[in-house]
């Protein structure tokens, strides 16, 4: 039965990647995991940089630094803000910013260079230097060696002149290089938000670093005096100058506004007000209150006409006469009367009848005075028609005479904006002499006595400590700058790790079951192997690595409660769980590449099982390199190959291990020989095989490495199950990836995966919290010791 066959639950499928789970978030577990692995890479860089920070400190000279703050005061100098031209408010960050550019301007450097002769200071100009800025300066000078900078434009060579104008060249460069080293290492910073400047300069000699500071700070304050004695000299010259033309200006501005206003007659009241302007308001005053009076009158003659129009029927129902009328009361009596008269006549209707003499009478009388209402009305109506009249005619009459006001207003205000015009350019020059007049007279008197807007409140002294190199910040710096080198070295060792290291890996990034660890067994490394090889047959047989090797072969043997014999019955188990049902079954042990010990777990694997009681055969099928018959020492004249292209079967060239009856087919290795995945897919092999299942229930088979040769893949069809040997640490993830995509047929078959050569005190570092790599110490009393199975296999 074959692998391929077995359902698909028993078998993972191979992921879609290699990049983990896809999470997103940040995996805490495993940096925490990836820091503990590279602590001692951290741990030792951290150390260098302690190392490389105290010999910083130890090579660095130590410097001083003296400090002096200077307060910018706005009160110093009212008087000079108030007519300097140079005047400047300083409540504004540029204008503080301005003070730090005057104070570390070239034209300070200088003054202070030239007065402390900085330029022929030893100290100054040529300062001691660390070793790193040696190293520096070094490089510069190899590289200015090589690429030599260009002269001076203008200059030449001046190795030709004369020794007087050499010199002065000379003197000239040294004093424009102290200049500028100086402008670029004074400090100049300001005190938080206030006005305060902080001047400051870092020498090796404390003494130095102090006189410097106090030049500088004196020189800033003598520049401000100057500066404001200048601004207050030039301003009063100018002054001068502009006011004659100023008081000529003055005068002709005001001559022109009286001339214009007597040609054009332009008069006024007291309050400045022309006077047809006056009698316009006046006319337009009355031309108001007329037309509030025609509108009213208006009305009224409109609400008495409506009435009369309406008919004498109506006019006792709509006569609302105002009190205010003289005949109101006349009209009112009237009413009364009538009024009187309709109930009276209502009251004999109601007791004697229409037709009753009374009630006729009555209706006779009610009739006249109605007509008289109603004449008492139109005479109403006619005198409001007249007064209607008369106020039409004052409205219209004032209409008229407004019109002509506006137009001799109109030319009037013309010649005004004119005439205005004129006094607001005569009041402008007035003013501007008056001003430029008293400023002349306080910029004369501000001559004698300049004030500059500066006071020093902290003078420079002695620095009694060094400030640089601080030791503390240097070596926590240093100790920092290692931790991060370390913990870059440590990422890139971690982004170079390519390799099996927990069975979570061989699961979640192949796809293949995990089977266990196997430890590191022996101490020799690989190379006495090789050296051993060269030896003759019989010192090779003798020599202590093939002692080792051979003993290496038997661990699950000689220590069968060991881990190793551990993780072979998990894989025993597995195997035995996929071929549940045949009757004998084909292992194959493989590997990707030469060196991960496939022998040794194909030898253990069969010893176990032997030793198990169970049937077993081991058969070396690598034919161009047979490890494993070097391994177990056996010397044959004919093995897997003579058995396979004569036709012979397991018992012609088998070997039996007395101890466990193991039956073991050695392979011998023939020239060069290169037709073995022919040979081990031939049906002699087929042949061979069969004949060798009906006598055991395992065949465990020893075969080549997947990657250098095919011979894996052309037995293949024979074997009913594969166990990959992959070396912990030294497997690549991809090229497994890659084979188990490449070869379907042999990935359909693996039953699963051990990995090899595990160093167990490591292994804990790449398990995640709470796996089983982390608990391996715990489980030490259920195995054997691993200095018992490195003793047992010495022997």
């Amino acid at each position: 039965m074959n692998y391929a066959n077995f359902p698909l639950d028993k078998r993972m499928p191979l992921p879609n990647s290699d990049a983990g789970n896809g999470e997103d978030f940040i995996d805490i577990e495993r940096l925490l995991g990836m820091a503990a692995r590279q602590a001692k890479v951290v741990a030792v860089c951290a150390a260098i940089g302690l190392f490389l920070g105290m010999l910083y400190l130890q090579t660095t000279p130590p410097k001083y630094v003296s400090v002096s703050s200077v307060l910018i005061d706005e009160g110093l100098n009212k008087i000079v803000d108030d007519i300097s031209a140079a005047s400047t408010t300083m409540q504004t960050d540029s204008a503080i910013l301005s003070q730090i550019e005057i104070l570390t301007s070239t034209r300070l450097a200088a003054v202070v260079v030239d007065k402390l002769k900085l330029d022929q200071n030893e100290a100054f100009m040529n300062p001691p230097q660390s070793a790193l800025a040696q190293g520096v300066g070094l490089i510069r000078g190899l590289i200015q060696y090589v690429r030599p900078s260009p002269p001076i434009p203008g200059m030449g060579d001046i190795s030709k002149l004369d020794p007087a104008t050499r010199n002065a060249l000379i003197a000239t460069s040294s004093r424009d290089y102290a200049i500028l080293k100086l402008q670029n290492e004074i400090q100049a910073d300001r005190v938080g938000r206030s006005y305060v400047i902080a001047l400051g300069y870092q020498a090796t000699d404390p003494g130095l670093a102090k006189a410097i500071t106090k030049a500088y700070a004196d020189a800033y304050l003598a520049d401000q005096l100057d500066a404001s004695f200048d601004a207050t000299e030039r301003a009063a010259v100018w002054l001068q100058g502009r006011l004659t033309e100023l008081r000529e200006s003055s005068q002709q501005a005001s001559l022109a506004v009286e001339k214009f206003r007597a040609e054009h007659g332009l008069s006024a009241n007291s309050d400045g007000q022309l006077m047809s302007d006056k009698q316009l308001a006046d006319l337009n005053a009355q031309l108001i209150v007329a037309q509030a009076d025609t509108a009213r009158a208006s009305a009224r003659y409109q609400q008495y006409k409506s009435i009369v129009d309406s008919g004498s029927d109506n006019a006792f129902k709509d006569a609302a006469i105002s009190s205010d009328q003289p005949s109101s009361s006349v009209i009112s009596a009237l009413k009364t009367r009538y009024l009187t008269v309709a109930k009276r006549q209502q009251d004999v209707e109601a007791n004697f009848g229409p037709d009753h003499p009374q009630a006729v009478a009555l209706a006779k009388e009610k009739a006249d005075i109605s007509k008289q209402i109603f004449g008492e009305l139109k005479q109403l109506t006619e005198s409001y028609r007249n007064e209607y009249e008369v106020a039409l005619a004052r409205e219209t009459a004032l209409r008229a005479n407004v019109a002509a006001a506006q137009g001799k207003s109109s030319i009037d205000n013309q010649s005004q904006v004119q005439l205005r015009d004129l006094d607001q350019k005569a009041t402008a020059l007035t003013t501007l002499y008056q001003t430029f007049l008293g400023r002349y007279e306080e910029a004369a008197q501000q001559q004698s006595f300049p004030v500059g807007k500066i006071r020093i409140i902290s003078d420079a002294s002695t620095p009694l400590s060094a400030s640089s190199p601080r030791t503390v910040i240097v070596l926590g710096l240093s100790l920092v700058l290692g931790v991060l080198m370390g913990a870059g070295f440590g990422g890139l060792n971690e982004f170079n790790e390519r390799f099996f290291r927990t069975g979570e890996e061989v699961r979640d990034r192949v796809g293949l079951k995990f089977l266990g660890y196997l430890p590191t067994i022996g101490s020799r490394p690989a190379k006495d192997d090789k050296q051993a090889e060269a030896l003759p047959d019989a010192k090779t047989a003798r020599s202590p690595a093939a002692i080792e090797r051979r003993a290496r072969m038997r661990v699950s043997i000689d220590a069968p409660a060991s881990m190793f014999s551990e993780t072979l019955r998990s894989a025993k188990i597995a195997f035995d769980v996929v071929m549940e049902g045949q009757g004998s079954r084909v292992v194959g042990v493989i590997s990707v590449l030469p060196g991960e010990g496939k022998s040794t777990v194909a030898a253990n694997l069969a010893g176990l099982l032997a030793a198990n009681g169970a049937r077993t055969l081991l058969i070396d099928g690598d034919l161009r390199n047979p490890g494993l018959s070097r391994s177990l020492g056996m010397e044959a004249e004919q093995g897997l190959m003579e058995a396979v292209v004569n036709g012979q079967t397991w018992q012609s060239v088998g070997k039996i291990d007395r101890q466990t009856k193991l039956a073991i087919i050695p392979a011998v290795l023939r020239g060069n020989f290169s037709h073995t995945s022919e040979l081990l897919s031939s049906a002699g092999m087929r042949r061979f095989i069969e004949n060798a299942k009906e006598t055991f229930e395992y065949i465990v088979v020893d075969l080549p490495p997947l990657g250098p040769v095919v011979d894996a893949k052309a037995f293949a069809p024979l074997v009913d199950g594969f166990v990959l040997v992959t070396e912990w640490g030294r497997t690549p993830r991809a090229m497994v990836r890659s084979m188990l995509e490449s070869e379907p047929y042999v990935a359909n078959k693996i039953v699963g995966a051990v990995l090899n050569k595990v160093d167990l005190k490591k292994l804990a570092k790449y398990g995640s919290f709470g796996a089983s790599e982390k608990f391996f110490d715990k489980y030490s009393s259920y195995y054997l010791d691993k200095s018992e199975v490195r003793s047992k296999a010495a022997v």
